[in-house]
C-alpha cells in the first residue's frame, strides 16, 4: 500500500495543532473556571474579623547565570489575589477547624503561575539528549493559610498543564522581540501537553532572637518545612532564614515560585513602615520533577535528576501602609546530571498592593 507522504505530514500537523488549539481552549476554560470559583469564593467570604485589606501581588523571577542568554529556569511570573484577614469561605474556615484547629486564616485565590524551563545550549532547533528539555508550565492555584502564634501553615492545591498549550515559546520568543533578542528555535522539541497537579502543605515558624530595643532593631530565624506531591514536583523541603529589620512580625519571610523558601504573599497590612534584610538556605530532597523526568504517562525528553537540591538566597523587603516589595537572589545546586556552568542563579521581585 502506497502513502502520500505530503498528505501524511499534513495530517499529522493537524493533528498537532488541532489537539493544541483543543488543550488551549481547554486550558482557557479551566482558568475560566478558577476565576469563577474565586470569585464565588470572595462573595460567600465572611466578613472580616480584623481590619484589613486584601492584597493583590504580581510577582517575576528570571535567570542570571549567562547574562543575554537563557538557560534551565528561565523564568517565571505570577498574580495573586490574598484575601483580608479572617475573611474566608465558611467552608474553607471549616476545612482549616478540622485539619489544623483555631486560627486567623486567609485565602489566597485566583493565583495563576506561569514557569519556563529551557536547555543550555538553546539557540539550535534541536537539543541535547543529555540538556534539560523545553517545557512550560501554567498553573492556578488555590490555598489556605492560618497563622497561629509564631507559626505560619499554608495548605495548596494547584491545577494546570504542561506542555505547548502552556504557550512558553509565545511567551519567551514574544519577550525576545520584544527586547530586539534573537528566537530559541528548539520549542519544537519541548515537553508535549498533559494536564498538571499538585498538592503543597507548607509550615514556617517565626522564633524571635533579638526583640526590639531603643532602636528598633530586632533579628529573628524563620525555620520552614514543606512537603508537595503530584504530577508537577514530588519533594520534600527544610530550611531556614535569618533576617535583621524593624517590624518584622508584619510577615513570615518573601513569597518565592515554588519550590524554594517563601513566606506567602500575606503580610500585615496596618503596619506604617517595617523592613528587613534575610539571608537563608534549604535543601530539597526530589523524588520526581515533571521538567526533568519528563511525562509519568507519555514518552517524553527527559535528564538524570539529582535527587538532593540545595538553596541559598539573600534579599530586602520594605513594606509601607499595606505595599511591600521583595527582591530576592538565589544560588541553586546542579538539579541533573551534565548541568553546566556550576551554581545556577535567579532573581526574584514581588510587588503587592493592598485594595
Amino acid at each position: 500500500m502506497h502513502y502520500n507522504s505530503k498528505i501524511v505530514n499534513r495530517g499529522v500537523t493537524e493533528m498537532r495543532y488541532g489537539t493544541t488549539a483543543n488543550l488551549s481552549r481547554t486550558l482557557a476554560v479551566a482558568v475560566g473556571a478558577f476565576t469563577v470559583i474565586g470569585f464565588a469564593c470572595a462573595a460567600m467570604a465572611q466578613p472580616a474579623a480584623a481590619p484589613g485589606p486584601a492584597t493583590f501581588t504580581l510577582q517575576l523571577e528570571n535567570d542570571s547565570t549567562r547574562p543575554g542568554s537563557d538557560s534551565y529556569y528561565t523564568s517565571g511570573g505570577r498574580i495573586a489575589y490574598t484575601s483580608a484577614p479572617d475573611h474566608v469561605p465558611a467552608f474553607m474556615a471549616n476545612l482549616g477547624d478540622a485539619v489544623l484547629g483555631p486560627a486567623r486564616r486567609r485565602w489566597l485565590g485566583l493565583e495563576v503561575s506561569h514557569t519556563i524551563y529551557t536547555p543550555y545550549f538553546s539557540a539550535g532547533r534541536d537539543t541535547l539528549h543529555n540538556d534539560r528539555p523545553y517545557a512550560a508550565v501554567v498553573m492556578g492555584t488555590v490555598s489556605l493559610i492560618q497563622d497561629v502564634d509564631n507559626h505560619r501553615t499554608s495548605l495548596g492545591l494547584g491545577l494546570g498543564i504542561i506542555g505547548p498549550a502552556a504557550f512558553g515559546e509565545a511567551v519567551q520568543n514574544g519577550f525576545h522581540n520584544l527586547i530586539n533578542q534573537s528566537e530559541l528555535h528548539g520549542w519544537g522539541t519541548q515537553i508535549p501537553n498533559q494536564p498538571v497537579i499538585q498538592l503543597t502543605a507548607e509550615r514556617t515558624w517565626r522564633l524571635a532572637l533579638k526583640a526590639a530595643n531603643a532602636g528598633g532593631w530586632e533579628v529573628d530565624v524563620l525555620p520552614s518545612a514543606t512537603v508537595g506531591a503530584g504530577t508537577f514536583r514530588i519533594y520534600g523541603q527544610a530550611g531556614a532564614q535569618v533576617r535583621l529589620g524593624q517590624g518584622l512580625a508584619v510577615d513570615f519571610g518573601v513569597p518565592r515560585i515554588r519550590p524554594g523558601l517563601t513566606g506567602s504573599d500575606a503580610h500585615d497590612s496596618s503596619a506604617d513602615f517595617a523592613w528587613y534584610v534575610f539571608l537563608g538556605a534549604d535543601g530539597q530532597a526530589v523524588a520526581w520533577d515533571e521538567t526533568l523526568d519528563g511525562l509519568p504517562f507519555a514518552r517524553s525528553r527527559n535528564v538524570g535528576r539529582i535527587p538532593l537540591v540545595g538553596e541559598l538566597q539573600g534579599g530586602l523587603a520594605i513594606i509601607s501602609h499595606g505595599w511591600r516589595f521583595t527582591a530576592a537572589h538565589v544560588l541553586q545546586t546542579n538539579e541533573f546530571r551534565g548541568q553546566r556552568n556550576g551554581l545556577f542563579q535567579f532573581s526574584s521581585a514581588s510587588l503587592s498592593v493592598p485594595f
